[in-house]
């Protein structure tokens, strides 16, 4: 995203959060959250709508008075606030515009799950969900599917997750797997969870190992993690027995290999 879109995105979410109000209830989060989703549902299958909504040769009071017309009364008030606010803006591609609104959403619904006191259990279930889905081929290749309508895949994905994880981690990943772009399914569940944790200030450090780690295990991982990057750390585990022993921990981009096919694969490097 290029330095226009980020400062447009930065006067979006300004107005979305003057617009909630200073201590909003988890429940106009969560239907915020909602709304924005179907904004960008409506744009996504509206070419023309979304067009004249992104075009700066129209002042940006005009594509306010026309996103007022479209939504409202169809989404809440401070949901409206933020497409007129974002609509106002210059962005560096009408791609940025959307994909900002659904982050909007997905911030919201993550301000939901904070306010009851769920935002780790819907980081923690995202990722188990990646970790599933991931692990079963047949059910990423339904999700991933381009020949199959997003309507589809959202109802396929919210029949499997109904009653199963909490509402907002079942909004996420529903949305998100309607406007699976290039990223597999479980790429996506992983990028919610990881936004998840930024909401918190923490930082996710992905953990393969070669065995299933203990509670304790676990937790001393975690604080080791802690108190080398300065922040909180999550540590999500994902058993690889290819590892033959040890872990591999990714935090961002940077990787330790304690594992022992990362030192043979290293071995067999320096023989070359």
């Amino acid at each position: 995203m290029y330095a226009a879109s980020r400062e447009a995105l930065a006067q979006t979410r300004s107005a979305l959060s003057a617009a909630l109000g200073s201590v909003p209830a988890a429940a106009a989060f969560a239907q915020t959250g909602a709304d924005l989703f179907s904004v960008v549902e409506t744009l996504d299958v509206q070419r023309n709508l979304r067009s004249a909504l992104s075009d700066s040769s129209t002042s940006g009071t005009a594509r306010q008075g026309l996103a007022e017309q479209v939504f409202s009364g169809k989404v809440s008030d401070a949901a409206l606030s933020a497409v007129k606010a974002a609509v106002a803006e210059d962005w560096s591609t009408t791609s940025d515009l959307l994909n900002s609104l659904v982050r909007l959403g997905r911030e919201s619904l993550l301000k939901a799950a904070a306010d009851q006191g769920q935002l780790d259990t819907v980081e923690d279930e995202l990722f188990r969900l990646g970790r599933i889905v991931a692990g079963n081929s047949s059910l990423e290749q339904a999700l991933s599917d381009r020949s199959v309508p997003a309507k589809g895949k959202r109802e396929l994905l919210a029949k499997l997750l109904y009653g199963k994880v909490t509402a907002v981690t079942e909004a996420l990943a529903v949305q998100a797997v309607g406007r699976l772009k290039k990223s597999a399914p479980a790429d996506a569940f992983d990028e919610l969870s990881t936004l998840a944790a930024e909401q918190r200030d923490a930082v996710v450090a992905k953990v393969r190992s070669a065995s299933a780690l203990t509670a304790e295990q676990a937790d001393r991982l975690a604080a080791t993690l802690t108190r080398t990057y300065g922040k909180q750390v999550t540590v999500h585990v994902e058993v690889d027995p290819e590892l033959l022993s040890g872990m591999v921990v990714r935090v961002g981009d940077e990787v330790i290999d304690g594992s022992a096919a990362g030192r043979l694969a290293a071995l067999r490097k320096s023989f070359k």
